[in-house]
Formats: structure tokens, sequence, C-alpha cells
């Protein structure tokens, strides 16, 4: 799959490094080295995927991951030197589809690349028209890639849509966090899976009235998370 490639690093060395693995695996790729840079660059080439670097200079790749998620639904992977959970986490609260932690091999960056491109081609299985679904206050169009909770509409990442359509075909059976990942980006389960819990989390301060209290995304402790109808009263 051919495809638009941004690449946001300020190390020029390890940026074409980069640009020369994906050219290979037959991309078209762009190389910029700073933060504002790939703003500009994302926002007039409208890339397919922005390959995007944590430590820049004039703005880091979280802000611009930030800044980018209110304006595109542009495919994110961001590249981190940093090691605690809370670092690492943070991009994909801020709406990254992925990460990978340097030092990373080429070839892993490469598949990587692959499945976020093959997942977003993909996309959720096609349903009929008119299938949107209704559980309780939350209603899941599959169709027209829309989330609404009471009437009103809710703005969705990729993965927190795909955990919310997977969930949605089968309400109150208990999924585990490998099986949302499948659903998600299909990640390595030994290092990613507490990336579920974090879509799950941000999916309650969008759905829930009380994220901590929640009542229709619910945790089957040692087991997963299941959508419920909620409270019939």
């Amino acid at each position: 799959m051919c495809a638009m490639v941004l690449v946001a690093d300020d190390d020029p060395r390890h940026a074409e490094g980069i640009r020369r693995y994906l050219v290979a695996d037959g991309h078209e790729t762009t190389v910029v080295h700073d933060g504002r840079a790939a703003l500009d660059a994302a926002r007039q080439g409208r890339p397919d995927l922005l390959i995007l670097d944590v430590m820049m200079p004039g703005m880091d790749g979280l802000e611009v991951c930030r800044t980018l998620r209110q304006e595109s639904n542009v495919l994110v992977l961001m590249l981190t030197a940093r090691s605690t959970e809370r670092d690492l986490l943070l991009g994909l609260e801020l709406g990254a589809d992925d990460y990978l932690t340097k030092p990373f091999s080429p070839r892993e960056l490469v598949a990587r690349t692959r499945t976020l491109l093959r997942r977003a081609s993909r996309g959720v299985p096609e349903p009929t028209a008119g299938s949107s679904r209704q559980i309780g206050r939350i209603s899941v169009d599959p169709v027209g890639h829309q989330v609404t909770v009471d009437g009103e509409p809710i703005e969705c990442t990729r993965g927190e849509f795909a955990i919310l359509a997977a969930m949605s075909e089968q309400p109150d059976r208990v999924f585990t966090r490998a099986q949302l990942l499948h659903h998600t980006r299909g990640f390595d389960r030994s290092s990613t899976e507490r990336t579920i819990d974090v879509h799950v989390m941000n999916l309650r301060r969008k759905v829930e009235a009380d994220p901590r209290h929640p009542e229709q995304l619910l945790t089957v402790h040692g087991v997963g998370y299941k959508l419920t109808l909620g409270p019939t009263s």
C-alpha cells in the first residue's frame, strides 16, 4: 500500500534513515526537522501518516499532536526516547494512533506503518445502511463513523471509535484487552495492552455522566471490559 508519509524528527541523520526505509517500502516520504514545520506540512500536504518525534525544537511532538487532533484525523505514530509509562501514554491520550520507543529497528517501524495504514484502510467492517446501534444512552453509527450520547455528538479518536464499534456489536459481552487491541491496531500484546486502559479512560470522560462511577463502560476485573445498557430505572 503506497501512502504519503510525513516524518518529523530533529535529528537529520535519523530522519533520513527513516525516509529511506519508507521509500524502499513504496511510500512517498517528506522530512521536516521541527514541530512548527511538521504542523505546517501536515496542514498543507495532508499526509496519510505522520511519524512524529516527541522531542523537537520550537514545538514538541505532543503539542503538534494535540493541535492536529483538533483539525484532522491523520494517522500519528509517535517516536519517543522517554521511558516512563506516563510519558509513553500521554501521546495516546492526545490522540496518537501508536508509538515507538527509541531505539527501535527500522523493520519494526515499517511493520507498524503497514499495520496502521492497513487498519485505517480497512476501517470498521461495513454494516448495512441505517444500522446505528443504540446501547443505553450511547449510539454508535459504524457507517457514518459517529458516536452520540443522549443525542449529542462526541469526538472520538480512531482507537476509541474502534473499541466502541466492536463492543456495540455485542452488548454485555466481556472483551479482553487483547481482543480490543485486535480491533484497534493489533499491537504487540505484551507491551501495549495498557493502551486499551487509556482509551477506555478517555471514553468514560466522554460517554459517562460520572467517569469515576461508570454505568455503561464497565470493568470486569481480571478479564477486560464490557458495554452495557446501563441502569434501567
